[in-house]
């Protein structure tokens, strides 16, 4: 039996969007030429291959055993086409859009900012909030490069890397009347607290339950919405602070702070980097997130 291969890059990008009008957007064909191809592809796969549901096309059994078999068939031609297909980052003139947390954009960002102005000046980067909803990132239609932060309930479409784990760490002024060179338990549970409650509060959730985890007690006293307020705050008060290791590394550096090991053991948060299947094998997007991950290995290395 004789198979039109041009079909098969169909069925993975209907495998990747679950919808007939997005896969339509993304193959650059109206939605009538796609129901015609994906007609024919449930005639030479002798299978319905897709179900319509509520949300979308749900595939079928048959559908979710051919997916991987034919995209690493495709993907080895992608390897050899693609890898053909040089990317030299010192000529790239380009526009790349990536969807970010507030901890990633403060402690990440600028060592691939720096990064990219060395290697790849003519990149530029265009930074997006990511709170708790990818479907706001534009990343699941593939028109934003990736997302960085803390990635949950990923669709089939995305692929995610870890990229490393984040601990905590409570940071009070550097005269503080009563913390020195400790901090207790029972000092944390007297302070009163700044707490942050970023976009979707990620982080503040992951912090609640370490403290309920270890019956450890928090006054909030103020709550903001970005880390660089909370130096300021932290700089005119006898409050405490509890954030990530990295962010307590910068602040470190003013002298109006002090950085103290969390009283008890809080554990670790992830970090990791999502992006859509459709940009696993392109050359430029490789050597972004290659980029990322060496920065990101940096920094764990210097703590």
């Amino acid at each position: 039996m004789r198979y039109d291969l041009n079909l098969l890059p169909v069925f993975l990008v209907l495998m990747e969007e679950r919808s007939v009008t997005r896969a339509a957007q993304r193959l650059g064909i109206t939605q009538p030429a796609l129901s015609n191809a994906l007609t024919r592809l449930r005639t030479m796969l002798q299978d319905p291959l897709f179900v319509r549901q509520r949300y979308g096309m749900e595939p079928t059994q048959k559908a979710q055993e051919l997916a991987p078999v034919l995209a690493a068939a495709l993907a080895s031609v992608d390897e050899v086409v693609l890898g053909q297909q040089a990317f030299d980052p010192a000529k790239a003139r380009q526009r790349i859009t990536i969807a970010s947390n507030s901890y990633v954009e403060f402690v990440l960002m600028p060592r691939v900012v720096a990064r990219l102005q060395e290697r790849a000046p003519g990149v530029q980067l265009r930074l997006i909030p990511y709170g708790a909803d990818l479907a706001d990132t534009g990343v699941m239609s593939g028109d934003t490069a990736m997302v960085l932060g803390r990635v949950v309930n990923a669709p089939d479409n995305l692929v995610v890397q870890h990229l490393m784990d984040e601990s905590l760490a409570c940071v009070v002024r550097a005269d503080h009347p009563t913390v020195h060179k400790r901090l207790s338990r029972q000092q944390f549970e007297r302070l009163k607290h700044v707490n942050l409650v970023p976009p979707g509060g990620r982080l503040r959730v992951g912090l609640f339950q370490a403290l309920e985890k270890q019956g450890l007690q928090r006054e909030v006293a103020v709550s903001v919405t970005h880390f660089l307020a909370i130096p300021e705050m932290i700089a005119v008060s006898d409050h405490c602070a509890t954030l990530p290791s990295l962010i307590c590394r910068r602040l470190a550096q003013d002298p109006r702070l002090k950085v103290l090991p969390a009283p008890v053991d809080l554990g670790t948060f992830p970090v990791e980097m999502a992006w859509h299947a459709r940009h696993r094998h392109d050359p430029a997007h490789r050597w972004l997130r290659a980029l990322v991950v060496e920065v990101a290995k940096e920094l764990c290395a210097a703590g």
